[in-house]
């Protein structure tokens, strides 16, 4: 653990951040919304913030790409790959043959849909897997999608184990502050970058910087830029410290190249 004073995280308390955020340090913090999370960062309320970035079955989290983009100017400081197990949780002594509604996070019930499917049952949406949770107490004829440590807030049971449709669910967290991280030898940096798009090859041309100068991407991802139909942020990670010479150089050139440039920070590759 990194010895911080203060640690915010997309809440409430038994979410998949609550336990990424459990995993850097013990004073957390829960809030409401991803914004509100980094704009207690920005505002110094605590030092680092925890919101997830991307799930390898649903994508990117847009939310959090957005705000990063166009609302706060925070680094990332470290990342946090934690998998994704869910569960069918349930009140004590409940069966499948009692439960008629599930309920669960949007990206929670996507990831579970051919469960849901094969077992009939109707999906409903809640803000978090913590509050779908707390919402079931006292009534088997629903369930909650979740992790184990909610099972141990609310006092409910795990009755089905591993329920997501792939064995391959991650996801990424991001720990954001208002300081880079200082080179560790085995670093990731990400950028935001919008190219002229009147101008064609644009796109080829900064993928050649990272090719000519042999380093590796570990991420791409297009998100629209808010300022009219086919107007595109990309969003790139690769590797190496923006304060090596040669990441430097290549930041520097890509700048040159593109109408709108933002270094997210450079941290160690989890």
């Amino acid at each position: 653990m990194i010895s911080i004073t203060s640690i915010s995280f997309l809440g409430p308390k038994g979410t998949f951040t609550h336990e990424a955020a459990s995993m850097i340090g013990e004073d957390l913090i829960p809030y409401c919304t991803i914004p509100a999370v980094m704009q207690s960062v920005a505002n110094n309320e605590t030092e680092y913030g925890v919101v997830p970035i991307e799930n390898s079955i649903e994508g990117p989290v847009g939310i959090t790409l957005d705000s990063l983009a166009h609302k706060f100017d925070l680094k990332i400081f470290k990342e946090i790959i934690i998998p994704i197990n869910q569960n069918l949780i349930v009140n004590p002594g409940c069966t499948m043959d009692d439960i008629e509604e599930v309920f669960s996070h949007q990206q929670a019930i996507a990831q579970c849909g051919e469960f849901i499917e094969k077992n009939r049952l109707q999906p409903h949406y809640a803000v978090s897997t913590a509050n779908a949770a707390k919402s079931i107490i006292g009534d088997k004829s629903k369930a909650a999608i979740g992790n184990s440590k909610v099972v141990e807030l609310y006092d409910l049971e795990i009755l089905k184990s591993n329920i997501q449709d792939t064995d391959n669910n991650q996801t990424r967290f991001v720990v954001l502050a208002n300081k880079d991280h200082e080179i560790t030898g085995r670093d990731k940096t990400s950028i935001i970058f919008s190219i002229y798009e009147d101008r064609p090859g644009e796109l080829y041309k900064i993928l050649g910087i990272f090719q000519k100068n042999n380093i590796n991407l570990t991420k791409i991802e297009s998100r629209p830029s808010k300022k009219g139909l086919g107007k595109y942020l990309f969003f790139v990670d690769f590797y190496g410290h923006k304060d090596d010479n040669l990441i430097g150089n290549i930041i520097d050139e890509i700048d040159e190249n593109t109408y709108f440039l933002k270094v997210l920070g450079s941290y160690p590759e989890f």
